[in-house]
């Protein structure tokens, strides 16, 4: 079958609804994933809000059912129910269809096999994008069944387990139209929080704005809400709700760094000693931190297939990448945008201070968030000029670039979603910091 190989991305799979992605080949996919999973046993099968996630679901079903698979399809849910059913009922593996962030007119699918381990390019995934492409898949001698399952009630009961008692807080929530809205009525009613909940109701159009919080735009209605109306804090989910991202009680965006500095503390309180793994783009204040407190901070590449993965390989308590996605141990090393929001206002709650104060207090050096940069220029040769300008730094190039000296690093990356670069920088004071974004800037640009 002609499949667009494009489509299969490092993490998972994404494209255009109709030319890419349609009944036909989320059915193929369906059977290869199918037939390449080492377990036998049952699959879960979810979808996000999108005009389309209900039929290519449908398709994606046949397709497990016809390869012999029982299935659970537990409809409408956040991704990162789809780990949790794997998880906490030993299931062979899960898929959702969904974009996450991308915007309408596009669609995908998240795979993940036995044991909540996620499926990436490098894990399972080129093998089953050649299977669909060739139609290489087994006859089954029996055909599968299918079981509507709700799964919220249990996901629910298990988030409440992240988190002690919190203080009240007055807070705002933009769930952008996505998965969160769906999820969120049922677990708000059991906190002491006081929340005005922003775009809740299901539109995989987006019709307020591009449900990805990493990009500042998508939350100016919340920063206005939280400075309106002097809330605690705000929360943004993204399409998929498997990310949440904070603004201070000041309206500011929170970084994912340092987002991930506030949680590590709380998990190190909980498992003194425990590792923490981070990606290449994490703040040397956050990695100084966690050793502080009697952590250890273990770097990796970016990515939620890398950081799980390697959470569970070295046995560490939590970890995190800067754009969002954070892994809990007591979540079958799988991240959850709930569980990030959950655990976030309860190191806010144990600190007895505002969010704005921790900020404060834990970010020690200045630090950009992630800069895009689209660019028609060969990549390779963008990398290699910044190796020979920057050739007295410490190089390396685990994941993209990233090269260090005493007072600032900064770390180039080609994006593995998007036609983009990403560039992260972080330095001593903030004309060290402006200089260097400058430098690389012109680089990129040429």
């Amino acid at each position: 079958m002609k499949i667009n190989s494009e489509i299969f991305k490092s993490y998972d799979i994404r494209g255009k609804v109709g030319d890419d992605l349609n009944t036909k080949t989320s059915k193929a996919i369906a059977r290869s994933f199918a037939d390449w999973l080492p377990e036998q046993g049952v699959i879960a099968v979810g979808r996000d809000m999108r005009p389309d996630s209900e039929e290519l679901a449908a398709a994606f079903i046949e397709g497990l059912t016809q390869q012999g698979y029982d299935v659970w399809d537990i409809g409408q849910v956040t991704s990162d129910m789809i780990y949790f059913a794997i998880g906490k009922w030993g299931l062979a593996g899960g898929a959702v269809i969904t974009a996450s962030h991308n915007s309408g007119g596009e669609n995908g699918v998240k795979l993940y096999r036995d044991k909540v381990t996620p499926v990436g390019l490098d894990s399972g995934l080129a093998e089953i994008r050649d299977k669909a492409q060739n139609d290489d898949f087994e006859q089954s001698a029996k055909t599968g069944g299918i079981i509507q399952k709700s799964i919220t009630d249990e996901w629910v009961q298990h988030c409440m387990t992240f988190i002690n008692e919190i203080k009240p807080f007055n807070v705002a929530i933009d769930a952008g139209n996505g998965m969160a809205g769906a999820i969120l009525p049922s677990i708000l009613p059991k906190l002491p929080i006081s929340a005005e909940q922003m775009y809740f109701d299901l539109d995989g159009t987006f019709p307020n704005h591009e449900a990805n919080p990493q990009k500042i735009e998508n939350l100016q209605d919340l920063i206005a809400k939280v400075k309106e109306n002097g809330y605690d804090f705000g929360i943004a989910f993204d399409g998929d709700g498997d990310r949440a991202v904070f603004v201070d009680d000041k309206g500011n965006l929170v970084l994912g760094t340092d987002l991930m500095t506030i949680i590590a503390r709380l998990y190190l309180e909980k498992y003194p000693g425990t590792k923490i793994v981070h990606d290449v783009r994490t703040s040397r204040a956050t990695q100084e931190l966690i050793k502080k407190w009697g952590g250890e901070p273990i770097r990796t590449k970016a990515g939620r297939v890398n950081v799980g993965t390697l959470l569970r390989k070295v046995g560490g308590a939590f970890g995190g990448e800067t754009t969002g996605h954070f892994f809990y141990k007591e979540n079958y090393e799988a991240d959850s945008g709930l569980i990030v929001a959950l655990t976030a206002m309860q190191a806010i709650s144990n600190s007895d201070k505002k969010l704005s104060e921790l900020i404060s207090e834990y970010r020690l050096y200045e630090m950009i968030p992630e800069m895009n940069f689209e660019t028609t220029r060969d990549k390779q040769k963008i990398f290699d000029e910044l190796k020979r300008v920057f050739s007295n730094g410490q190089v390396d190039e685990l994941d993209g670039l990233t090269v260090e000296y005493p007072n600032y690093w900064f770390n180039l990356r080609a994006s593995n979603t998007e036609p983009v670069m990403r560039l992260n920088a972080e330095a001593t004071n903030k004309q060290s910091l402006d200089d260097i974004v400058s430098k690389v800037k012109s680089i990129i640009e040429g």
